[in-house]
């Protein structure tokens, strides 16, 4: 990817945390200090940045998710756990939640978010697999805890919890409740 596609995506999610989907090119040329037949050379209209932002996110994702599947300073069930919610540190402050917006305008773009959400298990279904030799895990059948664990996130996604937590937070508990239950020991 070019830098200049790099830094466009970059400003367009620093809109999207702030506005939703309501931003307009004219807010990223701003930000960029660019015109905006600069970034319409790069990308043809809103859709087509979205669907490559959602790629851009997902792919930074795995990076991250890579990065934690291979630290072994953490037991198998820190990595689980950090890698079911896992966000890279510059998405920390962006409430994904927002992502459900899209959903009437761009709906392709919602079912692209969807599809990346249930696919790209791998290192997951790994790590479960591990965390079951080693005894550290239940052995349950991972497509339940994979079904659990995305329909958790996409209620997320499409209304969060009560409590108004930050979107982090939520899902810290989220994986706590789905790793530990809601049981007292």
């Amino acid at each position: 990817m070019n830098e200049t596609r790099k830094k466009i995506l970059e400003a367009v999610l620093v809109e999207f945390k702030d506005k939703g989907s309501k931003f307009t090119m004219d807010d990223v040329a701003s930000d960029l200090h660019m015109s905006k037949k600069t970034i319409y050379k790069e990308f043809n209209d809103k859709e087509e940045i979205f669907n490559a932002l959602v790629d851009y996110c997902f792919d930074n994702i795995k990076e991250k998710e890579a990065e934690i599947k291979n630290d072994k300073s953490l037991s198998t069930v820190e990595r689980i756990e950090k890698i079911m919610i896992c966000m890279p540190d510059n998405y920390r402050d962006v409430d994904f939640r927002k992502v459900f917006t899209l959903k009437d305008k761009y709906p392709k773009i919602y079912a692209k978010v969807q599809k990346r959400l249930e696919n790209d298990w791998e290192d997951t279904i790994e790590l479960l697999e591990q965390g079951m030799r080693e005894g550290q895990i239940r052995k349950l059948p991972i497509p339940v805890i994979k079904t659990m664990t995305e329909a958790s996130i996409e209620r997320f996604l499409s209304a969060g919890a009560a409590d108004g937590g930050s979107y982090e937070d939520e899902l810290e508990v989220m994986i706590d409740i789905l790793m530990r239950g809601i049981c007292s020991k």
